[in-house]
């Protein structure tokens, strides 16, 4: 029995799920399925132009792994396009990337940032940098252990 998928990260799930060709009806059509990681290897690499390298890094993937997905990706669409068939996006072992909350004691204007795009320059409401992170999620460094590392003590949880 295969290893399970770990998740693979994409930015986020497609507007449209399903794809066909005009004029034919739903019922007359074999239906191609395309998972959403399959997709956004596309979109990064194809798309994006992305090398594989950094795609895989954004995908939380490793490069070879991201090759065999855009690989199966790209047969997947080749075979919709040149035999007529339909195409729906779902599935596949996906997570999204969380959001980080800002807000900025000037304007009072406040919104969010995903995790992993770097801290944002200025305030999107006045421009100023005097802005300061709110959530108390990834990275707030409430609720970690303190002292010693595992089993060498009990440490404490501040």
């Amino acid at each position: 029995m295969p290893r399970p998928h770990c998740p693979r990260r994409v930015d986020a799930l497609p507007p449209q799920t399903y794809f066909k060709p005009r004029g034919v009806p739903v019922s007359e059509l074999e239906e191609i399925r395309l998972s959403v990681d399959e997709l956004e290897a596309l979109r990064l690499a194809d798309l994006e132009g992305l090398y594989h390298e950094e795609a895989a890094a954004r995908m939380n993937v490793s490069r070879a792994t991201f090759g065999r997905i855009v690989e199966s990706a790209r047969r997947k669409v080749a075979e919709v396009l040149v035999r007529g068939h339909a195409l729906r996006i779902e599935g596949g072992a996906v997570e999204m990337p969380g959001l980080r909350s800002f807000a900025c004691p000037a304007c009072r204007h406040s919104w969010q940032e995903p995790f992993g795009t770097g801290r944002p320059e200025k305030c999107p409401g006045c421009g100023g940098a005097d802005f300061k992170r709110v959530d108390a999620g990834r990275g707030s460094g409430r609720g970690k252990r303190r002292g010693p590392g595992p089993g060498r003590g009990k440490g404490r949880l501040e």
